[in-house]
């Protein structure tokens, strides 16, 4: 089915929902939760369309810090007020900073076993997986909309970034204020 002709869910959501759900994306996911948390949002509580989930996750890329923290919050303001975001924000990290401190304390006693080696390995293929997985997930509503501007300004960034390896915050501080005039110039033109 296609994910645009789904309405997102309008209808409240607990402050306990909300913890739980960020809980479990941040406990499946490994190497990243951008997969499971757009998974959880546009797909199963279907509480943003995809178009919306990649709106708001652009702005969170564009704020200092975890792009996902960053998500949690703004996500949880949203939908809950401040409450909203403290819940998000307290499930995304609670449950995964404990596990992790466990984890750390376990590798600091048995980090040298090669099975160990090999298996954060495999754990790494899966991540890079799962990575470009989401990113083509969130490239299709752009590419549905055949607009040429956005590919463009996606195609840009890409090089820039990608493989000419320019700084990420010079790359931003260019590309955004020319991506917003040359639509304001096209809107006026098509108006």
């Amino acid at each position: 089915m296609d994910e645009r002709l789904v309405p997102a869910t309008r209808s409240p959501v607990g402050l306990g929902t909300l913890f739980l759900a960020f809980a479990k994306m941040s406990l499946a996911g490994f190497g990243g939760v951008l997969v499971w948390a757009r998974r959880a949002i546009v797909e199963q509580h279907r509480w943003m369309t995809p178009d919306e989930f990649n709106e708001t996750f652009a702005l969170c890329h564009f704020l200092p810090g975890p792009n996902i923290v960053n998500l949690s919050v703004v996500f949880g303001a949203r939908i809950r007020g401040i409450p909203g975001a403290i819940a998000a924000f307290a499930g995304l990290l609670g449950p995964p900073v404990l596990i992790v401190t466990l984890l750390a304390i376990l590798y600091a006693r048995y980090g040298d076993l090669e099975s160990l080696r090999r298996t954060l390995g495999g754990v790494s293929s899966v991540a890079v997986g799962l990575l470009f997985a989401v990113i083509a997930r969130m490239m299709l509503p752009l590419l549905k909309k055949r607009e040429p501007l956005s590919l463009l300004v996606l195609l840009a960034v890409f090089v820039a970034v990608g493989l000419m390896r320019w700084p990420l915050p010079t790359v931003l501080l260019v590309s955004i204020p020319v991506s917003i005039l040359l639509t304001v110039i096209i809107r006026r033109r098509a108006a």
